[in-house]
């Protein structure tokens, strides 16, 4: 299970330290936050605990405003529970009960001047995006006309060409070779390269290719968003292709729906000019315009004449 150190943690979202344990090791395994408004209240049912917690100024006046005795016991318990650390937010002045139990129970105790609204809003997508489930597959990322192809096949097919020949089209290379995918939502799959060999480029008899310095910057990007994949394969004479494009295909990756083509390779094809007009179809159908549909009630009209 991924997870992001509390030491990782505050050297990205530069935080100040008011309490750290030594030599204790805490993970953040959560992308969801807490504020614990409740919990002060004395209100512990359904305590997401494993969760980091925030307390902005609502919790921070409410606090304040507890006679000594109550606002001890609160704190105390509060960070009884094992959570991974307790952040103020607006620089606000950290209350001695909460040092106190922060010492006591061995819990991170940080703060930081940025507002509470956009804070929370900041560390749910650090945490989204850092604990993201990612896999790396075989083949070669592309944007060509601002839609994300994730190109597969197997080895020596000519993925590496067909992504070549696209480049020098003026279309741009994410990853070749190797692709890392990051589930950002259920919706949403993002491709880069390992940065080991982001921007460079293997093909057969030439060896590697950087294509930074072939093409210029232009012809790269580091992250692009996967809308479709489009597997090449040998021609196969015994198997019937899709040539009317009614019906969808999909792959499943990281449990997210992704729209699918099978291009047969076979001598005289142009692969990058199909890769090409498969993205641009791929937006036609976004726009809700389907070629294959208006074929069909061209046809039927006629029919009926």
């Amino acid at each position: 299970m991924p997870f992001v150190s509390i030491s990782q943690l505050i050297r990205d979202l530069s935080m100040e330290v008011i309490y750290f344990p030594e030599r204790k090791t805490i993970n953040i395994k959560s992308g969801e936050v807490n504020r614990p408004g409740l919990q002060l209240t004395g209100f512990y049912k359904h305590f997401p605990y494993e969760r980091v917690q925030i307390i902005g100024k609502v919790e921070w006046i409410y606090f304040q405003a507890l006679d000594a005795a109550l606002r001890k016991e609160r704190a105390d318990k509060l960070l009884s529970y094992p959570i991974p650390c307790l952040i103020f937010t607006r620089d606000l002045e950290i209350f001695d009960e909460f040092i106190d139990a922060a010492y006591r129970y061995g819990s991170p105790l940080l703060r930081t001047q940025e507002s509470t609204t956009k804070f929370v809003s900041r560390i749910i997508n650090y945490l989204n995006d850092r604990l993201a489930p990612v896999i790396t597959r075989h083949g070669v990322l592309v944007e060509v006309y601002g839609i994300g192809i994730l190109i597969t096949g197997e080895s020596g097919i000519g993925k590496s060409e067909t992504a070549l020949e696209l480049v020098k089209r003026g279309h741009r290379l994410v990853a070749d070779d190797a692709v890392e995918i990051k589930k950002r939502d259920d919706h949403t799959l993002l491709g880069s390269a390992p940065k080991a060999i982001r921007y460079f480029m293997e093909i057969r008899g030439l060896g590697i290719l950087d294509i930074v310095k072939l093409y210029g910057t232009g012809a790269v990007r580091d992250t692009k968003v996967i809308d479709m994949v489009v597997e090449l394969e040998n021609w196969d004479e015994t198997k019937k292709y899709d040539r009317l494009g009614l019906e969808e295909d999909y792959i499943n990756i990281l449990g997210n729906k992704v729209n699918k083509i099978v291009i047969p390779i076979k001598p005289g094809r142009n692969l990058a000019v199909l890769i090409e007009v498969a993205a641009k179809n791929y937006r036609q159908k976004k726009m809700g315009f389907y070629a294959a549909e208006e074929l069909e009630d061209r046809i039927m009209q006629k029919m009926h004449e």
